[in-house]
């Protein structure tokens, strides 16, 4: 008959040394983890008629030819240029991101960073600003103007094709 094997005492290096490897492992997966969630952040949700989605602004005769409305909550100003036509333009200057207040009485954005200014239509005036101010897309809905505030349109200049005619 056979004798069972020798047991053999374990020693604390030993063991102190698997324990680093369990942390040693574990810190390495809570690395990557973090690593992974900050490079592929997961998309927020737009918030019904907030920023990031679509904003219903109202029927469109409620808007006067001329008339700048700031839609504050859509971070965006509704034109409703002269002849009827309307634009949907960024509040944010595309100089270093400032926000762009109305001026109603010199009737222009003027940027209170760096005093880049633009036109009704959104086009640079005065620089720094290195091209005119992001559009959205407008949709009319049986009348109503609806703002797609979720992808803002970078432009090179102000085009007549770029203005949402009823």
């Amino acid at each position: 008959m056979k004798s069972p094997p020798a047991v053999t005492a374990v020693s604390r290096r030993f063991t102190l040394r698997m324990v680093w490897k369990a942390l040693s492992w574990t810190v390495l997966a809570e690395l990557v983890g973090v690593t992974g969630l900050f490079l592929w952040p997961r998309k927020a949700k737009a918030p019904e008629g907030g920023y990031g989605g679509i904003i219903t602004a109202g029927p469109a005769d409620s808007f006067e030819p001329g008339q700048v409305t700031a839609f504050a909550k859509g971070q965006f100003y509704l034109v409703r240029l002269a002849d009827g036509g309307f634009l949907a333009l960024s509040r944010r200057c595309t100089h270093l991101g400032c926000t762009v207040p109305w001026d109603e009485k010199g009737r222009r954005f003027a940027c209170p960073c760096h005093a880049s200014a633009f036109d009704v239509t959104g086009a640079v005036l005065s620089a720094p600003a290195p091209r005119p101010l992001d559009l959205y897309a407008i949709h009319v809905d049986g009348g109503v103007i609806k703002v797609d505030t979720s992808t803002p349109v970078m432009r090179e200049r102000f085009e007549p094709g770029q203005v949402v005619r009823l």
